[in-house]
């Protein structure tokens, strides 16, 4: 891969949730940038205390290797408000006209898994795809807002793979069952704070059994149909936003096939790579991820 697309972030800062062995999920502050092709390379940990939408101090204790820990998903959300058709292309390239008000759906808490965890296609499907989608991370409870209050409470901005099984989908004619099974929400690596959405680049790649990689995804946050501020507005008028849920804002044109025994990335610029291997259901039983 091009040095070109190491990643870097404009401004904020960058906080992860993290595991060791025999002990119980911890914080730190992100320091430096992977690239495409080791999205953990160079990414050290300093371990911090306090609330991940407010203040953190550090412990005092080492460093650690991004590649030596388990990195959790950023938050456990309460919910995943997903945004249907919200980038003008992927209408498009689904036949569809564009939405006149946000398509909101949910996705469940126990779809979310972390960096480096299994997506596991279930038996039954025939199909199961990649979105790539830039996350908002709400760090204030919000409800019926404004624009203005609504981009207050951005906590920050995080990478999230609305996996979907496309064929169920089209059968059941609803998006539960075909967003909802475990693993369809990798979410991570971790939450980039003070960043600016409305301007990112957002993309997918996926490496195939051979070892080739290639981009399927490549789109900008600009290109959606409804910014950041009008989906909290239009969401926090229909339910609550909690500290922690999650607002997937739509995925740009591209989206494809995911087959066992390949990987997929999600990249969204200034905040990191979420990588994740494919794998089928009946080979492996997915491990829960606080």
């Amino acid at each position: 891969m091009r040095r070109a697309e190491a990643m870097g972030h404009a401004g904020g800062s960058r906080v992860a949730r993290y595991r060791l062995p025999g002990s119980g999920p911890h914080m730190a502050r992100v320091h430096g940038n992977g690239t495409v092709a080791d999205p953990l390379g160079g990414v050290r940990l300093e371990p911090v205390v306090g609330d991940l939408f407010g203040e953190l101090l550090p412990t005092g204790q080492p460093w650690l290797r991004a590649a030596d820990v388990t990195l959790l998903p950023p938050v456990m959300p309460g919910k995943v408000v997903g945004i249907g058709s919200n980038y003008r292309d992927h209408a498009a390239e689904l036949g569809r006209e564009l939405p006149t008000v946000p398509k909101i759906f949910l996705k469940p808490p126990s779809a979310v898994i972390g960096f480096g965890q299994d997506i596991t296609v279930p038996p039954g499907t025939q199909r199961v795809d990649h979105e790539a989608e830039l996350a908002l991370v709400i760090g204030r409870t919000l409800c019926r807002v404004s624009r203005e209050r609504a981009l207050k409470g951005i906590a920050g901005i995080t990478c999230l793979n609305d996996v979907t099984a496309r064929d169920l989908q089209r059968v059941d004619g609803v998006f539960a069952r075909a967003k909802g099974f475990d693993s369809f929400c990798p979410l991570g690596p971790w939450l980039a704070r003070g960043l600016p959405p409305d301007d990112l680049a957002v993309r997918c790649r996926v490496r195939d059994i051979d070892g080739t990689w290639h981009t399927r995804q490549d789109g900008r946050s600009r290109d959606m149909v409804f910014d950041a501020a009008q989906l909290i507005v239009f969401v926090s008028a229909v339910m609550t936003l909690q500290p922690g849920d999650v607002i997937a804002t739509g995925t740009p044109a591209g989206v494809g096939p995911l087959l066992a025994g390949q990987r997929v990335q999600v990249q969204v610029e200034g905040v990191g790579v979420l990588e994740n291997p494919v794998v089928n259901r009946q080979d492996r039983i997915p491990t829960a991820r606080v």
